[in-house]
């Protein structure tokens, strides 16, 4: 059986594993009709994922997760999982990830849901790892954002961290970001600032800015996290040093049209983070598959 990495978020995990199953197998029963009616009950057999093209595996905790449900659902026999490779290492194409050994029901049932949530974290982790290398040397460090799929924000930003980046916040209630609108809203971005410290003292506050003089606002009232919008790199350099000037000790983190051709650019600029958005909502999967292992006993002539 696999043991789950110490950061992996195995309760958010089995609840999706549960809501995907009964997707795939119905609500509340385990009914795949191709299976049940080609394999008999009892018979067993070994699988291998397979990477199909060279990448960064994350999420191998799910593998176990998906199997020992479905085979909970059938009253069968839990199918071992021995794995092969850790989460955040590269892999390349033709690498056995897992091997697993069981009743082939329980492998056949569990297959698309695993390789699913598997291929999308590992897509993801493979992405981001594109873009830490990217960055390397430079102090800057590439960071998620909230632009997630629906109901795999855990996964996705476990998977994020598996490449080598990081999680700014996790959502609305553990970071508060001050946008466009807020400052619209509230008059300014003083007054924004002012309000959101006053009714959450304890929360961390980040400010965006669009402009320099936007960025030294924000500084004045209070900020010390600062998210600079769509700037050049000319225009970022020359608000970096304005900050820095004012007050050293302010993180900074650019956003906005970012693409892995310019990421050395902009990180050469002095900022601490780039935010990336595409690392969750448009990065493609890898390409992993579940193989069964012929049995080559049973090919030989008698």
């Amino acid at each position: 059986m696999t043991t789950h990495d110490a950061d992996f978020p195995v309760d958010r995990a089995r609840e999706l594993v549960a809501i995907a199953l009964d997707e795939d197998l119905g609500h509340g029963g385990a009914l795949d009709v191709t299976t049940l009616a080609t394999i008999p009950a009892g018979q067993t057999a070994t699988a291998q994922l397979v990477a199909r093209a060279p990448g960064v595996v994350a999420g191998m905790s799910v593998v176990d997760l998906v199997l020992t449900s479905v085979a909970e659902r059938l009253g069968d026999a839990a199918v071992e999982v021995q794995v092969c490779v850790d989460d955040g290492q590269g892999v390349g194409r033709g690498d056995v990830l897992a091997t697993l050994s069981g009743t082939t029901r329980v492998i056949l049932m569990g297959e698309r849901t695993l390789l699913n949530l598997l291929c999308r974290c590992s897509g993801v982790a493979t992405h981001t790892r594109r873009w830490a290398d990217a960055l390397g040397g430079t102090g800057c460090i590439v960071l998620d954002t909230r632009k997630t799929t629906p109901g795999l924000r855990a996964l996705e930003k476990y998977a994020v961290r598996a490449g080598g980046g990081r999680n700014k916040r996790m959502g609305l209630y553990d970071v508060a970001m001050i946008k466009d609108n807020h400052k619209l809203a509230a008059g300014s971005i003083t007054a924004a600032f002012e309000a959101v410290s006053r009714t959450y003292p304890d929360v961390p506050v980040e400010v965006e800015a669009t402009t320099t003089e936007e960025a030294l606002e924000a500084v004045r009232a209070g900020a010390r996290f600062l998210l600079l919008d769509n700037m050049s790199t000319e225009e970022l350099a020359e608000t970096v040093r304005a900050v820095r000037t004012t007050n050293e000790d302010v993180e900074l983190e650019a956003t906005g049209g970012l693409t892995l051709e310019v990421a050395r650019a902009y990180a050469m600029t002095g900022v601490d983070y780039l935010s990336v958005g595409a690392l969750t909502h448009s990065s493609p999967v890898l390409d992993i598959a579940l193989d069964i292992v012929p049995d080559e006993s049973t090919d030989r002539p008698g």
